[in-house]
């Protein structure tokens, strides 16, 4: 008998009463390691009503108690870095470095809620008019959710709950249902740290508990990350019901080469943001655009390159790329590759028949690299999610930026030149919402915010950062007058002259 990922509710693990289970896999044998139980519309209402009851009271709770609470909750975190990291090898499949990484940045925002009393600052003007005083302050929400992906099953939630939770609000955390151990190991560092039962909340499964989070009358906010297509009935579904949300979706980042640029650093970046983490990442650069004629010799240095990845098991050392998340999904990755040719690719390197001796059953597949490739191809359409990339050709920089503004997604983006006068041009008239300059992949760090532009992003807000605060609190306007102590009615005497 498999192990079983139960929920987390009030504050303890609770088994699934829906009778209903997800295999969860390792990806690297291909074997089913572990059960998760999928919640039913009325356990996603327990864990609700327990954020609720949690509420009444941690909402009212003084900020030095919240961050008290996420100090201790990161110096577990930081001991417990190792196993967390584990455990996300074992059910996703990355490689122990990219898994670290994950926490790494992951406890980023930890770091920004521990630091929350100087974002939940207000605003105060005296003397608007004649002892009228105005001053502006931020509130919680309330019971919060979030619904986040596979693909960092740690750094994603904690994009979301500390802040959630250092505003004064409760959460209720839907993971993905293919690696999802990690986010109840989370839930027990946040017990260990002293969170209040009920506070944080996990429930797991599939669109069953998403839609049910979704209409709830109680969540007042939602989050969330994964696909366009989700990420747009998310936005349309919670809007409806009338709740807050922001909803990241899916992306095709482009690498934009200049002439100028120092191709040595553009082939190494364009690898590592192209096939760390086996490509299955939203901030992974899928399309890379070589303009005039740099094309050809920057092809040949990222083949060099990527030929020289070692893939195999996560957690092997030596292995510096892991297998896909299940076999359906390789598979789809791999059918990218295989109708390139006809549809006028030139394949440079073909990774759909990679398999690693002694883990055949694994979801595998290897380094494939496309060049010459039109914008009619599907594997430049589509947000391919694996370790797939497109080369482009463009003859100017006009025709290059024009390529990528016309792209449905606007996520993030790079451009590669020793030129400042046409990277200023560049990060000014992209269209996408974050931008590297020399710079593969451009996450911003914890204490700015995380969004793109149209198809990448459903909402007003983007995640973390001040945004993430905004997001996570409301706005309100107190106007004061107090009458002046000496004119206090006869017979009250405050010991102030009456002098007017």
């Amino acid at each position: 008998m498999t192990h079983l990922v139960t929920h987390w509710i009030g504050g303890k693990s609770v088994e699934g009463a829906s009778g209903i289970h997800g295999p969860v896999t390792d990806p690297a044998t291909g074997a089913v390691t572990t059960r998760v139980a999928f919640a039913s519309a009325e356990e996603v209402d327990a864990a609700v009503a327990a954020a609720k009851e949690a509420y009444a009271t941690w909402g009212r709770s003084s900020l030095a108690r919240r961050t008290e609470i996420l100090f201790r909750f990161r110096a577990l975190l930081d001991a417990h870095r190792d196993d967390l990291a584990a455990l996300i090898t074992a059910e996703h499949g990355k490689v122990r470095s990219d898994a670290l990484g994950e926490v790494a940045r992951g406890l980023e925002i930890v770091d920004l809620a521990c630091g929350i009393t100087v974002q939940l600052k207000g605003e105060l003007s005296t003397e608007v008019a004649s002892r009228v005083d105005v001053a502006a302050i931020r509130q919680p929400l309330g019971v919060v959710a979030g619904i986040t992906p596979f693909n960092f099953p740690a750094m994603v939630p904690m994009w979301m709950f500390p802040l959630a939770i250092a505003c004064g609000n409760t959460f209720v955390l839907k993971p993905s249902e293919k690696d999802p151990s990690a986010a109840n190991r989370l839930a027990e560092l946040l017990a260990e740290a002293g969170l209040p039962d009920g506070v944080f909340n996990v429930v797991h499964g599939d669109r069953t508990a998403v839609d049910r989070l979704l209409e709830h009358p109680d969540v007042k906010a939602v989050s969330f990350v994964g696909s366009t297509p989700v990420a747009r009935h998310i936005h349309a579904t919670a809007s409806a019901h009338g709740k807050r949300v922001q909803a990241l979706g899916g992306a095709k980042n482009h690498m934009l080469v200049l002439p100028d640029a120092d191709l040595d650093a553009a082939a190494d970046a364009a690898v590592s943001a192209a096939y760390g983490s086996a490509g299955e990442r939203c901030m992974a650069i899928s399309a890379v655009v070589a303009v005039g004629g740099v094309g050809d010799e920057l092809v040949r240095r990222i083949r060099e390159r990527a030929e020289k990845i070692t893939i195999g098991p996560g957690s092997d050392p030596a292995s510096e790329m892991g297998p896909l998340i299940t076999r359906a999904h390789r598979d789809k990755v791999a059918s990218y590759v295989a109708n390139a040719a006809a549809e006028g690719c030139e394949v440079v390197l073909d990774g759909t028949g990679y398999t690693v001796e002694g883990y055949e059953d694994g979801h595998w597949i290897g380094i494939s690299l496309l060049d010459k490739v039109p914008v009619t191809a599907k594997a430049y359409q589509d947000e391919i999610f694996g370790p797939v990339l497109c080369v482009l050709r463009a003859a100017t920089y006009e025709e290059g930026l024009a390529l990528i503004n016309a792209s449905p997604f606007g996520n993030g983006t790079a451009i590669f030149t020793r030129d400042g006068g046409a990277a200023r041009r560049f990060q000014l008239e992209v269209e996408a919402g974050m931008v590297g300059v020399n710079v593969p992949i451009p996450v911003p760090v914890g204490y700015h915010s995380f969004g793109g532009w149209k198809d990448s992003l459903f909402g007003d807000h983007h995640i973390y950062g001040n945004d993430g605060t905004h997001f996570y609190t409301r706005g309100k306007v107190v106007t004061t007058r107090w009458p002046d102590p000496a004119d206090t009615p006869a017979g009250v005497d405050l010991g102030f002259p009456r002098n007017h």
